[in-house]
């Protein structure tokens, strides 16, 4: 009978062992699915907002029986991805995703009964529409386009300066061309200067980013846009945890400034600014040795008119701590012209504050070359892309006749003659004829005979000199 009793006894000590241990784990469990759950609703609230972008067009290609430094041009088709930031159609992405485009198709994602449950290889359906560029700000690397759609899903903009290291973050688009793809990671840091020649920060991340993932939204836990992805530091082509975006506080002043003006207007405040050494501060008597000081200030510009002078120390700027260039510079691009900024300066041993009006930044002296047309500036018969000279800016193209077509790229293109032509040749004639215009150019080199020897005369660097080629 003891020995039942005994036995009883220790069978009930396991069971309530057993159960004080499966109450242990329930906390856990819990937890887990919670934040499963969590990121499943996270998904869902965010998937909409996402696109692929396909884009066809002209770009940059290795042509390996070229050993010259020359650009050659051909057809591409590449997939990135996208987010939509306004209802009405509107979607950022990369600058770089759309360069040299022709045709730009969006994905976007399937929504209500349309959306498939089923878990398969087979790609989600989706409503593929023509999209058109609004605007691109290419020191940015962003691009506004336009689809003609009422009734999207947007994501709001996050508040980039509530964001900290070790936030957890969500990197959404079409990796490799995976559409509809997710990865997790946090915030390595809040802002990385990779470049230190250009003034741009970017929030570096280990959520994997990968070809494809271009353009598309880094969200918080929120769901809320925080930046957009736009490129990786890799030596083996994958992710190993260095990715970059654009911060929110960037995407949101070039979407308002694209969609208004279709070009970003960078915010000028007529001041340079250089960074603080000891050898500076001792030898200009400034009163501290790191930071930034003001080394000029422009006649007439907002600097000068807001009181601010040589030698001035920028302590702050709309009360953020400014201690180096590219935080002054990251300041610069998140503002709008004609918004007024609160300086902190200090002079000697005393802080002052003063308010300077932001305006658009001067024009640089020498216009660019205009935008090249493939279909109206190819001449396929010598595998080029040309220029009138008429057509391009006097203060950038210095030649010795003013009438030619300009060589500005090599194309691909089975028909082109075998010619020693490089990008910066002036053509100025064809077998003695003189050209003018592309559309001229083309038509003296139809009329030439298949066995009729063709001699142009060009001029490289100065000086004139003839090439002989075969067209067929």
């Amino acid at each position: 009978m003891m020995s039942l009793r005994l036995l009883i006894l220790f069978g009930s000590l396991i069971f309530a062992v057993s159960n004080v241990s499966r109450a242990a784990d329930a906390p856990t469990a819990d937890a887990l699915q919670q934040f499963s759950a969590s990121i499943e609703t996270l998904v869902e609230h965010v998937a909409p907002s996402v696109v692929q972008i396909l884009v066809t067009g002209y770009g940059p290609v290795v042509d390996p029986q070229n050993s010259e430094a020359d650009l050659v041009v051909g057809t591409h088709r590449s997939l990135a991805s996208g987010v939509i930031v306004d209802g009405e159609g509107y979607i950022m992405t990369n600058a770089h995703v759309v360069t040299g485009s022709q045709r730009i198709q969006v994905v976007l994602p399937a929504t209500g009964a349309a959306a498939s449950p089923i878990r398969s290889l087979a790609a989600t359906r989706g409503q593929r529409v023509e999209a058109r560029v609004i605007g691109i700000a290419r020191d940015l690397d962003l691009a506004l386009l336009k689809v003609d759609m009422r009734g999207l899903s947007p994501l709001p903009f996050a508040d980039y300066e509530a964001l900290r290291q070790g936030e957890l973050v969500f990197a959404f688009g079409s990796p490799e061309g995976l559409r509809n793809s997710m990865t997790m990671g946090v915030v390595s840091n809040v802002a990385r200067q990779p470049d230190a020649d250009h003034p741009m920060v970017y929030i570096q991340t280990d959520a994997p980013i990968t070809h494809g993932n271009s353009g598309g939204p880094l969200v918080n836990v929120r769901g809320e846009l925080e930046g957009i992805n736009t490129f990786m530091l890799t030596e083996s082509g994958g992710s190993q945890g260095l990715g970059f975006a654009i911060p929110s506080a960037i995407v949101s002043v070039a979407y308002q400034q694209l969609r208004t003006y279709g070009r970003f207007r960078r915010a000028w405040v007529g001041a340079n600014l250089q960074t603080v050494t000891p050898e500076m501060a001792e030898g200009l008597g400034l009163p501290q040795d790191w930071g930034v000081v003001i080394s000029d200030v422009f006649p007439e510009g907002p600097a000068e008119r807001a009181g601010l002078h040589i030698g001035d120390i920028i302590l702050r700027v709309d009360g953020r701590a400014i201690d180096s260039l590219p935080q002054f510079a990251f300041e610069l691009y998140r503002t709008s012209p004609g918004e007024r900024l609160s300086f902190d300066v200090l002079r000697g041993d005393m802080t002052l504050t003063v308010a300077v009006l932001a305006i658009e930044r001067p024009h640089e002296s020498g216009a660019p070359l205009p935008d090249v047309d493939p279909d109206m500036h190819r001449v396929p018969q010598l595998g080029i892309l040309g220029f009138s000279l008429a057509e391009a800016d006097s203060t950038l193209v210095s030649v010795r006749t003013s009438s030619g077509v300009l060589v500005t790229a090599r194309t691909q293109d089975p028909r082109a003659a075998d010619i020693a032509l490089s990008v910066g040749d002036v053509i100025h004639a064809v077998n003695g004829r003189t050209v003018s215009t592309v559309s001229e150019l083309r038509q003296i080199l139809d009329t030439v005979g298949t066995r009729t020897a063709v001699v142009l005369q060009i001029e490289r660097e100065g000086t004139f000199r003839f090439v002989t080629c075969d067209v067929d």
